[in-house]
């Protein structure tokens, strides 16, 4: 490539996309918002117990380091000049919990992932503290209902249970933040001169994060009894934080940070009220522009800062239905069921047969999110007949992914007054045209799908080159870059989307108040014989079948 095509490419932008199941680093061209190179590499999940989900903050770091270096290493086998990356912007999985220690830099405990469901004694314990034991008695503040999703409730737990923590906390050596403050603060000096933030749109998954004063809230620090200088400094997803401090880029601002959810909406470029996205990833992340105003939903939604892109800028705020289980549903049939070998060879298996022939999947792993916030809810497959095969299972998974999105479509709809004519997706499961296709059916609206799939890094990268200092990139409306789309009409009838849609409510209901926390026994495990007539009938059980042997024996 000449020098004056190097030239012409203009300011670049990077972002950082980090998310529960991968790392990726991205480049655009600051004009045009055209994809330049990216790298990405796998990041490993731990299940230490079951519901418990870990990964190593460390390795998330590096993840970060080489996806940057591949990527930079691609833009220069292209002949482009990675001096004309001006900016970095972080977008990241949102909730997952860090504690680490500001002398050594050293995580002190394995990053929690938000899907963990560790927490649920803890967050039983804080609902009963409240008056009429109120799960949503934080909500007038946080927009949130206590649940086991936020990070609160996860540093609580560390707090109680890990000796290391809880000591750095007293000494005043700890560190707290979500997934963007721990790689901010270790890419800008980490225990040299690190910078310690984070961004409203992560402050506001918390329940520490006032969303009407934009601050860190001491009443909501007080009830978890977290003490306020571990946490980071809220900053706006759009001025300059710090530098980088090592590695090709040294030197680049980072100077955009949102949640991921945030940053999709912002790379859909969502920005007037009323309009709304659909992320399809581990988990299905349904946001709606509010404006200037949170609401407060009545349907089971959560309300959230959207982004704030600028410290002279107002906040903008979002409704949010939260799915748990999505894209994870697929790698639970490749990985426990082993019906697939890829995930890419469930849309072959399930168009193989078209229906799921009366198969209802609730993948309720980590109970159930938005709308119900049921957490003893857990997964069933029901409708089972001699007839049901893999196929069916696999067409029953992608529909649930849709029903779930209905749901919160509904809830939406009902908060806002204002159906919406059509829903805008992204996200890797949107590379399913079959799931794409059910998704329209199933919500009886149009579904529009980007050309350019990585909305997320877009948002995170449109951010960073808005930021005051940097200013590569214009966020006024005639200057936005018009996005080519595939639409997905709806192909059946309503009356069928409804009956489908009824059935699956059923299955819903059959999934509710499945796991209890009963009395443990010595293994930590639930006894049997802690349910009154099932240990009857065990007991039961068991003389019947010694008396029958010991008749048997005297017949001998």
């Amino acid at each position: 490539m000449a020098a004056s095509d190097r030239i012409m490419l203009g300011p670049l932008v990077g972002a950082i996309d980090q998310g529960t199941s991968s790392t990726r680093f991205l480049v655009f061209n600051a004009k045009t918002a055209e994809l330049l190179s990216h790298h990405q590499v796998e990041i490993q999940q731990k299940f230490p117990k079951e519901g418990w989900v870990e990964q190593d903050p460390k390795q998330i770091l590096q993840s970060v380091y080489e996806c940057m270096e591949r990527t930079c290493e691609k833009l220069s086998q292209l002949g482009i000049d990675i001096s004309n990356i001006k900016a970095i912007g972080v977008s990241n999985q949102r909730e997952t919990t860090v504690v680490w220690d500001k002398i050594t830099g050293e995580p002190l405990y394995n990053a929690i992932v938000w899907l963990d469901l560790r927490t649920q004694s803890t967050v039983e314990r804080l609902i009963n503290r409240t008056p009429g034991k109120n799960k949503n008695h934080l909500k007038h503040k946080t927009g949130l209902p206590i649940s086991t999703y936020f990070s609160a409730v996860k540093l609580r737990w560390l707090m109680d249970n890990v000796d290391e923590v809880r000591s750095a906390v007293h000494s005043g050596r700890a560190m707290f933040g979500t997934i963007d403050s721990w790689l901010i603060w270790s890419l800008t000096g980490a225990k040299n001169g690190g910078v310690h933030c984070t961004d409203v749109t992560n402050a506001s998954r918390t329940m520490l994060f006032n969303v009407h004063t934009l601050d860190w809230d001491p009443e909501l620090c007080q009830f978890f009894d977290i003490p306020m200088e571990i946490l980071p400094k809220v900053r706006s997803s759009s001025e300059i934080y710090g530098l980088i401090k090592s590695g090709s880029l040294t030197g680049v601002p980072i100077s955009g940070c949102l949640g991921d959810q945030s940053a999709a909406l912002v790379g859909q470029m969502c920005f007037k009220d009323g309009q709304a996205k659909n992320t399809y990833g581990t988990g299905c992340f349904l946001l709606y522009n509010t404006g200037q105003k949170p609401v407060m939903s009545e349907h089971g939604l959560l309300t959230t800062v959207a982004y704030k892109l600028g410290r002279d800028k107002p906040a903008c705020y979002a409704l949010e239905g939260s799915v748990a289980i999505a894209g994870a549903v697929v790698c639970w049939l490749k990985d426990n069921l082993g019906i697939i070998e890829s995930p890419e060879e469930v849309e072959k298996l399930a168009a193989s047969v078209g229906t799921s022939y009366g198969c209802y999947f609730v993948p309720a792993f980590s109970g159930l999110y938005a709308p119900y916030w049921e957490p003893s809810a857990r997964g069933i497959i029901c409708g089972l007949t001699q007839f049901t095969n893999r196929s069916h299972i696999a067409f029953a998974a992608l529909e649930a992914v849709c029903f779930q999105t209905r749901e919160l479509l509904d809830a939406m709809n009902k908060d806002s007054g204002i159906p919406l004519k059509q829903l805008q997706v992204d996200g890797g499961m949107t590379n399913n045209k079959l799931l794409m296709q059910l998704q329209a059916d199933i919500l009886c609206i149009p579904v529009v799908k980007p050309s350019m799939p990585e909305t997320t890094a877009l948002g995170a990268a449109m951010a960073a080159g808005a930021a005051e200092g940097v200013r590569v990139w214009s966020l006024e409306p005639g200057d936005l870059t018009a996005v080519t789309c595939e639409r997905f009409e709806p192909q059946i009838n309503p009356e069928e989307s409804e009956f489908r849609y009824a059935r699956w409510k059923k299955a819903v209901a059959k999934s509710m108040n499945w796991e209890t926390t009963e009395p443990l026994n010595g293994n930590g495990e639930t006894s049997i014989f802690s349910s009154l007539p099932l240990g009857f009938y065990i007991l039961g059980s068991m003389f019947m079948l010694i008396g029958a042997k010991y008749i048997s024996g005297l017949r001998k």
